[in-house]
């Protein structure tokens, strides 16, 4: 018997079937003998009818003599089997094969080699010489030699049988183990001088049908008498030993005793010349004392119950010798540890998808020892997830015993330990390494719910903004991680114009400079995918704060100036406290970067006059201002408190008035109430542009009249270089071939032109430009324009565009009230009437002439 441990790794199967299955094949039968059909015995389900299938021996205690073929499951020998040579004197033969079938199934197969009765019994010898003294009784006995016969059961030695002299019988008696002696009985007197020799035939049969024998000669010589023989105590002793038992220990102290004296009467002590090898081997006899002693290692497993034939005989001439049987029974202890060896089945592992209760592993443990020191406990040590279920036959099976993580742990090393229940306890102890599969059980995740970046405006396309990295436990494609960043919109605009996303590492890149001032932030959705199948997946927000730069510098939008420059006029006597004006910035700016602080620069030595640094209001400090100093010239600076901090200045010339203070306006501490300047403003507004457009059409009207007059004109005329396609039908004129052209004098007044209006009553008129160039520094980032004439079919060459100060303020500005933005408006009326009616009247000279 081997033990064996078969180490079964599945994917994912849970269950697994065991089946014993028991043959018989007799010995000596030719190779390729069927002995069985393992297919036969497998009931195919509807999914795997049609299917090949597939055995694979795992374990042959025999491969020479007994395989399995892997396609029909045939079990045959592959050559002549002699049960003898194979198993010896054994009563039970068997050869088992571990067979799996399908990587579903496992067959235990065992197949019996039985006997045939193939070997007739021999004898060790050719003839027995046996010494009889003419005195001895009837009823004396001599053992004789025994036969052996391969052959066990009923194919083996059965009785022995003697010719019959009428001197001589036979007693055929059975031994512990079961092996058959036979004994020589005295039935008569013998008379030397009547017959000297006795020659019997001794024959052994066995059990077969017919029985199969063996001869052996006995020669008896009857010598003269010895008067008396050593006598035992007794005829037979039993003695109890345990196995593991010293050298030299005293089984027995034989005594037998000769009534004789002198030579006659010393009784010498021997094995019989029959005892086995083995006996000697293990035992000694003193031949003075008798004393039988431990020689040999005493094995409970290997011989649990051995008899010796001892003899005694005396020194005098024709000794009678006496014999007696000592029976040793070896007593077991617990000597044998469990032993445990291990088969692989495959090489492999189960997947962490494996549910509680999937087959692992086959273990089968025996212990040779017998009882209590032969029963066995087996279990699973440590803390894994597996658990020893007991099955049958000393088998037992590991099964997962909770759900697997690969992720928290890759790999087991599970250690099976087998204890008997003798005493002490012996135990033994083996492992063998459990390895996880992967499965894609985890979609990636990331480390919060919000990830924020931030840029500074006014970056570079393609800035690096920052990484937003998912985390997938998995191994191989199951933890390959891609990114992309879901469809979505920022405000009508796609997100995909705003950032991009390296789909293998997720880092993020921005594909526009950002504007603070327009975007303050905004958010998307990345979404994280691993490559397993089927996918798994996540997404996480991300916001992009866009950080504030001080990239506006603060524009002053009160008092009006010009050239940066504006006079105030203060009423003599006003007292200490009055506020002489408020001065007002706009920065566009955020936080730090825009807040503002007022200051006068220079030219308030005197310490006429104070400004509030938050308020920006000019108060004076000396109620006889006016006395120091008529004209004050005051520089104010507006500073914001960025880093680095931007600035504006204005100029303002303060000058007392000879007016008085209306009745009723305090004069310490009192404030000038401000009038509403935007309904002057949207007045005046009107009355230019009315003016404007009926100016114009005065002077088309005056220059149609003169065009029928006088074909020449002083106007600079735009020539165009249309080919002359001959006498053909005057073109009608559309309003979009008109182009002004600007005169040499008017180029020279475009560049003195310092403000540009843009109005709701200019926007309409022909004079309207759409203005897209950048402003300067000074003015708001979100107000950048550019200019370009209105028609698509006008063009004006580059270098008569003399526009270079667009505006001195912004344009427009939601928290400002009406009065802010009319107050910011600046007409050069005359010089605009001027030019428009110049530039009017050079179009519509160019435009007659071509006529012409």
């Amino acid at each position: 018997m081997y033990l064996s441990v078969l180490l079964l790794f599945f994917l994912g199967a849970p269950a697994l079937t065991l089946k014993n299955l028991n043959f018989s094949v007799p010995e000596e039968a030719i190779a390729r003998t069927i002995v069985g059909n393992l297919s036969n015995d497998v009931k195919l389900g509807n999914s795997e009818r049609g299917k090949k299938s597939n055995f694979r021996v795992l374990e042959n205690s025999e491969p020479d003599l007994i395989d399995v073929d892997q396609d029909t499951g045939l079990v045959f020998t592959k050559q002549r089997i002699d049960r003898e040579a194979l198993c010896r004197r054994n009563l039970k033969c068997q050869v088992s094969l571990e067979v799996f079938k399908n990587d579903k199934e496992i067959y235990m197969v065992k197949v019996d080699i039985t006997d045939i009765n193939d070997n007739p019994p021999f004898f060790s010898s050719e003839q027995i010489d046996i010494d009889i003294s003419e005195n001895a009784f009837p009823g004396t006995r001599f053992p004789l030699t025994s036969a052996h016969d391969p052959d066990s059961g009923d194919y083996g030695l059965k009785t022995y049988v003697i010719n019959h002299n009428g001197l001589f019988s036979l007693d055929v008696k059975s031994r512990g183990d079961g092996t058959k002696f036979p004994e020589l009985v005295i039935d008569k007197p013998l008379d030397r001088e009547e017959q000297s020799h006795h020659n019997l035939i001794l024959t052994a049969l066995d059990g077969g049908n017919p029985p199969r024998s063996a001869t052996i000669q006995i020669n008896v010589k009857v010598i003269d008498s010895n008067d008396n023989s050593p006598v035992f105590s007794a005829p037979s002793y039993l003695v109890e030993i345990p196995e593991n038992s010293p050298l030299g220990r005293v089984v027995i102290d034989l005594n037998a005793t000769d009534a004789d004296e002198g030579s006659n009467g010393d009784v010498v002590y021997s094995f019989s010349s029959y005892a086995p090898d083995r006996v000697r081997e293990l035992f000694s006899i003193d031949p003075n004392t008798g004393v039988i002693q431990v020689k040999g290692n005493l094995d409970y497993e290997e011989n649990n119950l051995i008899e010796i034939d001892v003899q005694a005989r005396d020194q005098g001439p024709n000794p009678i010798p006496a014999h007696c049987k000592v029976t040793v029974k070896v007593i077991d202890k617990n000597d044998n540890a469990p032993s445990i060896n291990f088969v692989s089945v495959r090489q492999g592992a189960i997947s962490e998808a494996a549910p509680p209760g999937t087959v692992i592993t086959l273990v089968r443990v025996i212990d040779k020892d017998s009882g209590k020191n032969g029963q066995l406990q087996c279990r699973v040590l440590g803390n894994v997830p597996f658990k020893l279920e007991e099955n049958f036959d000393n088998i037992y099976t590991v099964v997962t015993d909770r759900p697997l993580d690969r992720e928290t742990q890759d790999e087991y090393n599970v250690t099976i330990i087998a204890r008997d229940n003798g005493n002490p306890p012996l135990n033994s102890t083996k492992s063998f390494t459990v390895k996880i599969l992967d499965e894609n059980d985890n979609a990636p995740t990331f480390n919060k719910g919000l990830h924020g970046l931030q840029v500074t405006e006014n970056n570079i396309p393609g800035e690096y903004l920052g990484s937003v990295v998912a985390h997938d436990p998995d191994l191989g494609h199951n933890g390959t991680v891609s990114y992309s960043i879901l469809p979505a919109l920022i405000g009508d605009v796609s997100i995909f114009t705003f950032v991009s996303v390296n789909p293998t590492n997720g880092a993020i890149y921005a594909l526009r400079s950002f504007n603070y001032e327009q975007t303050k932030f905004f958010e998307f959705k990345l979404l994280a995918k691993d490559s397993g199948s089927p996918h798994l997946e996540s997404n996480v927000t991300v916001k992009v704060t866009v950080l504030d730069v001080n990239d506006n510098a603060p524009v002053i939008s009160l008092p009006i100036l010009q050239n940066d420059t504006a006079e105030i006029y203060v009423p003599r006597n006003v007292g200490v406290g009055y506020v002489v004006c408020t001065v007002r910035a706009i920065d566009n700016d955020y936080g730090e970067s825009g807040r503002l602080t007022y200051e006068i620069a220079y030219g308030n030595e005197e310490h006429l006059f104070e400004i509030d640094p938050v308020t920006g209001e000019i108060k004076t400090l000396n109620p006889y201002w006016e006395e120091v100093s008529p004209i004050v010239e005051l520089v104010i600076k507006v500073t914001d408190n960025g880093k680095p901090a931007l600035s504006a200045v204005a100029r303002l010339f303060i000058k007392s008035s000879t007016g008085s203070l209306p009745e009723g306006e305090p004069r310490v501490n009192g404030k000038q109430h401000q009038w509403d300047m935007s309904l002057p403003l949207i007045v005046t507004l009107s009355t230019i542009s009315i003016i404007l457009l009926a100016a114009m059409i005065t002077i088309a009207v005056k220059c149609k009249r003169e065009n029928k007059e006088i074909r020449t004109y002083n106007c600079r005329i735009a020539e165009y270089s249309h080919p002359q396609l001959g006498k053909s039908k005057k073109k009608k004129i559309n309003k979009n071939d008109i182009m002004l052209v600007q005169s040499e004098v008017e180029e020279r007044n475009a560049m003195n032109v310092m403000n540009v209006v843009s109005s709701p009553s200019l926007a309409t008129s022909p004079m309207y430009f759409d203005y897209q160039t950048r402003l300067p520094l000074s003015s708001p980032r979100s107000e950048v324009m550019y200019l370009k004439p209105t028609s698509n079919n006008l063009t004006v060459p580059q270098g008569h565009v003399g526009c270079h100060n667009s505006f001195t303020g912004p344009v427009s500005n939601t928290t400002e009230t009406t009065s802010n933005r009319m107050s910011l408006i600046q007409i050069p009326v005359v010089k605009l009437w001027s030019d428009a009616t110049q530039s009017l009247c050079v179009r519509l000279s160019a435009l007659s002439k071509r006529s012409v």
